[in-house]
């Protein structure tokens, strides 16, 4: 099994990928849980989370809101991040299932 990398790469239905630090994708407990190499997954060991229900558009959005949650999460009266209208469904759909 590999060691616990600094960065993680999540891999969109389409292929696009994103590499984002571990610490910022843990912010879903449903990928820590992938991550920790004690629950024997294999994105443990590869450090690679693939989303077969999540296209690549919704996950960059979904990377920008978890660096946005984890640069703003001890301040006060934060704005809402700014999403385009026509992802909204899939973003919360994203949302429930990463439970964020």
């Amino acid at each position: 099994m590999n060691d616990l990398t600094e960065y993680v790469t999540l891999i969109s239905s389409d292929d696009f990928s994103y590499v984002v630090l571990r610490s910022t994708a843990c912010i879903s407990p449903i990928i820590r849980r992938m991550l920790d190499p004690s629950n024997g997954f294999m994105e443990a060991s590869t450090n690679t989370v693939h989303f077969d229900n999540i296209n690549g558009i919704v996950l960059e959005k979904v990377c920008e809101y978890f660096y946005y949650n984890e640069k703003n999460k001890d301040a006060k009266d934060v704005a809402d991040p700014d999403f385009p209208t026509e992802l909204c469904l899939e973003l919360l759909m994203a949302a429930d299932y990463l439970d964020v």
